[in-house]
């Protein structure tokens, strides 16, 4: 008896051991990425080109968020309606934002939302689609090409499970990007239109951290998803296409993907700055950092870049910009902390040289 048990709990070892045998997908392709390291924790068929449906958002979604569009007003034209698939209720003479539009095609995959964000940025849908694809390129998406703004399917519209974990790490280091994919309900004022939104992404209320990221199906690629979650400082990117368990296949591959990370947190404490105010009633303006860490693959790791301005102008809002913090795995950013002045500074009053010098280069400075 004790031998038979002996080498029960052997065998029981024997399979807890070997990692690539605990995750297993029911997709054509999938990818699971630490998405603070970019190191792929698990893949299937990674760089096989398949559709991506309306994943194909997140670039449209992250160009919008890049551009000067957001609370641009934006009139809805019969060219931004009249479009098959998913809708967010858009209706022609409607006044919309870019930010409204990006709400609609993150929440409820609006191909409108998407068809009138291409036109407002890019002037029309075929700039916008070069627009695209060049910035596929500057991503290194090397396996994905774009026909449209909104995962319509189209001859030449591919991508990898590999490209799609890239794309989704950079995007939600956009903050504004970073927000609208984890929302799970607005609602909208459009100028007088009230627009009640519910996200697509069923894993926000089945996954505990889950941040996003991106639904997508047609009948050509079948169902696609982008996860993402947040776990004590830890980010895990899970993609997946042409999967018919996608929701289950996510979960298990989260668990894993978290699973898979080193216990050492990255940890950076809160800290003040102080900014030298020039022509001002006081000499500093100050600024406080949050706390803020990050946990990853064995063996990576991260740093942080301050970008303090050196010195500044009165008047100071409080509120203002007084410079920033990059932290980085290897060359890419992983986060970005913006930091703000905690007070106001009026410019002083007195009339000398010294202060008339520091006025002109400060109108100089604004032409530089």
């Amino acid at each position: 008896m004790k031998r038979i048990f002996f080498f029960l709990l052997c065998f029981l070892l024997l399979i807890n051991s070997f990692p690539a045998s605990a995750l297993s997908v029911s997709a054509s392709a999938a990818t699971l990425m630490d998405g603070v390291s970019g190191k792929v924790i698990f893949s299937k068929n990674q760089s096989t080109r398949l559709s991506m449906a309306s994943t194909t958002k997140i670039m449209t979604a992250l160009l919008l968020c890049e551009s000067d569009k957001l609370s641009q007003v934006i009139t809805v034209t019969p060219e931004m309606v009249y479009i098959e698939g998913s809708s967010m209720g858009l209706q022609v003479g409607m006044r919309v934002t870019g930010k409204d539009l990006l709400y609609g095609m993150m929440l409820s995959s609006g191909n409108d939302a998407a068809t009138a964000a291409a036109i407002a940025v890019g002037g029309s849908v075929e700039n916008f689609v070069y627009l695209m694809n060049k910035k596929a390129q500057e991503l290194g998406l090397e396996n994905t090409h774009f026909n449209t703004p909104s995962g319509l399917d189209g001859d030449t519209h591919y991508t990898t499970s590999y490209d799609l974990a890239n794309l989704a790490r950079y995007a939600l280091v956009n903050s504004v990007f970073y927000e609208a994919c984890k929302t799970k309900r607005i609602t909208l004022d459009c100028f007088g239109k009230k627009i009640t939104l519910n996200n697509h992404n069923k894993l926000l209320n089945l996954y505990e951290g889950a941040v996003g990221v991106k639904t997508g199906f047609t009948k050509k690629s079948g169902r696609c998803l982008v996860s993402a979650a947040q776990k004590n400082g830890g980010l895990v990117i899970a993609v997946t296409l042409n999967d018919g368990n996608d929701w289950n296949d996510h979960i298990n591959m989260l668990d894993y993907g978290f699973s898979q990370l080193d216990e050492e947190i990255f940890a950076f404490d809160e800290n003040r700055y102080a900014v030298p105010i020039f022509s001002g009633e006081c000499q500093y303006v100050t600024a406080k950092s949050q706390s803020i860490q990050f946990r990853t693959v064995k063996g990576e790791t991260v740093t942080a870049k301050e970008h303090i301005y050196p010195f500044l102008f009165a008047p100071v809002n409080e509120g203002d910009k007084i410079g920033y913090i990059e932290y980085k795995s290897g060359d890419f950013i992983v986060a970005v902390q913006t930091l703000y002045a905690e007070q106001s500074v009026k410019e002083c009053e007195e009339s000398s040289l010294l202060i008339r010098i520091f006025s002109a280069l400060k109108k100089m400075l604004r032409y530089i």
